[in-house]
């Protein structure tokens, strides 16, 4: 009786040491797949179901807070300017958090593409990086007409944006040992610097000791 006792302790204990320490497993094999270039891997990990909303709310949440702290530019583009760069950072999330995409990128380093610079102008956009002195003038001068306005803009986010990209994949510095913590019983976080980019990694449980990445908290 005792030594099965024993049994029964040592494997409970070898079965919380693998649920506890599963996330921990995970992020060292999306480490390992990442500087191996294993773009599938990295795709294969990724919930994009919950990943798009999230990332488009963080946006959506970034632009916002950048048009109340400047009423002129909100007076002048009113609500078509709202919806038009929601448009924008809605479609830019969806064009590139596809699998094939996340690939090609990680398979890459870095190297910019069309969805990518796109979704570079959307949080350029959204993180107070426009040039807003530009944009009051181009709204008046175009008389308020916010879908020019917005494309000018965007290309203008994304010629500047993928040059920043591409400097950045060829000079900046990924983290030798990103934090890893636990967030809740099924939530686990990854923090540190890809090509120079301060990121985070959210990561859900799903089942006993699978996870997928839920979110991107972007710089």
């Amino acid at each position: 009786m005792k030594k099965l006792i024993t049994l029964l302790t040592l494997l409970i204990v070898i079965a919380v040491a693998i649920y506890a320490g599963s996330p921990y497993y995970t992020a060292y094999q999306l480490k390992n797949a990442y500087d191996a270039k294993d773009g599938a891997a990295i795709a294969a990990a990724i919930d994009y179901e919950q990943l798009r909303p999230n990332v488009k709310g963080q946006l959506t949440r970034n632009f916002a807070n950048t048009i109340a702290s400047y009423p002129l530019v909100a007076e002048l583009g009113g609500e078509p300017l709202t919806q038009a760069a929601n448009s924008f950072i809605s479609q830019s999330v969806d064009g590139a958090l596809t699998a094939q995409n996340i690939e090609k990128l990680i398979e890459t380093q870095g190297q910019a593409n069309t969805a990518t610079k796109e979704l570079a102008a959307a949080w350029a956009i959204a993180s107070n990086q426009v040039d807003l002195k530009n944009l009051i003038q181009e709204l008046i001068i175009h008389r308020g007409d916010v879908n020019t306005v917005i494309k000018q803009q965007v290309q203008q986010m994304m010629t500047k944006q993928a040059s920043q990209l591409e400097q950045q994949a060829s000079q900046g510095a990924d983290s030798d040992q990103p934090k890893l913590s636990y967030c809740g019983i099924n939530c686990f976080t990854i923090s540190g610097q890809v090509k120079g980019y301060p990121l985070t990694v959210e990561m859900q449980r799903q089942g006993l000791v699978d996870w997928k990445i839920i979110n991107v908290v972007l710089p």
